[in-house]
């Protein structure tokens, strides 16, 4: 299951399924629906997601969950169609709306152990800053057992070297946090005592700011990320001045928009 509690403008999701923190049908479907609250409530300006205990953040879909038997017109019948209230919790599933949802917030992961496959994938779609403890392991060990072409790859190398990024996806192995750090897959490392304090310093340094301001800031990084350069300095221009146009004179520093 996951735990969401929300406080002074932060959002904590924990992801609490021991020993180590595997993701079921059910639990993409209960992650679905936190995010869509997430995004969309304007009391929220940041999230955090982290996982229970110590063992694992994350170490990916649950591999014993039971399989419906199904044909494979069905299986790619549910991969092309999407999930809706009902529908029964099994693979394919609600991962799929979950990577659709428009990313409206920032989230950062305080990532306490192991980070592993869909965690991983999660981790490069749903995150954009990153702490970890020194113990954590980042892998997408997909690969190792004929199925590749994860989700996660398509993103990796765009947010580590070429080479790091290869490396892991094609030998399938972990990197370590020292590692995941050189690469810049995660911000900083911190003692696992320090872990959610320190997550929860940096969102509380976002939810500060003018959720407008940080709210086209994401708009507009991600979004030109895949533009020409002439485009994309086009519109940050216009993203820029759209939001100047709504103060009156200086923008405050911190303002606490509704």
């Amino acid at each position: 299951m996951f735990r969401y509690e929300k406080a002074d403008g932060i959002a904590v999701l924990t992801l609490d399924n021991p020993p180590v923190n595997v993701l079921t049908p059910e639990q993409h479907e209960e992650l679905y629906h936190i995010l869509k609250d997430f995004y969309s409530d304007p009391e929220v300006r940041c999230g955090i997601w982290t996982g229970a205990g110590e063992r694992a953040f994350c170490a990916g879909d649950d591999v014993k969950s039971e399989r419906t038997a199904r044909t494979t017109a069905e299986i790619v019948d549910r991969h092309l169609t999407p999930r809706r209230a009902g529908d029964p919790a099994e693979y394919p599933g609600w991962e799929g709306e979950i990577l659709a949802l428009k990313r409206t917030k920032p989230m950062i992961a305080a990532v306490n152990g192991p980070c592993m496959g869909q965690g991983m994938i999660y981790l490069l779609l749903l995150t954009d800053l990153r702490i970890a403890v020194p113990t954590a392991r980042f892998g997408m060990p997909e690969i190792a057992y004929g199925m590749p072409g994860a989700g996660g790859v398509t993103r990796l190398g765009r947010q580590i070297p070429q080479t790091a990024a290869l490396w892991m996806a094609l030998t399938g192995e972990a990197i370590d946090a020292e590692e995941a750090r050189r690469c810049f897959l995660i911000n900083e490392i911190v003692g696992p005592a320090r872990l959610l304090a320190r997550a929860k310093e940096i969102a509380g340094r976002i939810a500060a700011l003018p959720p407008r301001a940080v709210r086209v800031e994401m708009e507009t990084f991600y979004r030109a990320l895949d533009l020409d350069r002439d485009t994309a300095m086009a519109f940050a221009g216009h993203m820029y001045q759209l939001v100047r146009a709504t103060y009156d004179k200086t923008p405050p520093l911190a303002a606490k928009e509704k």
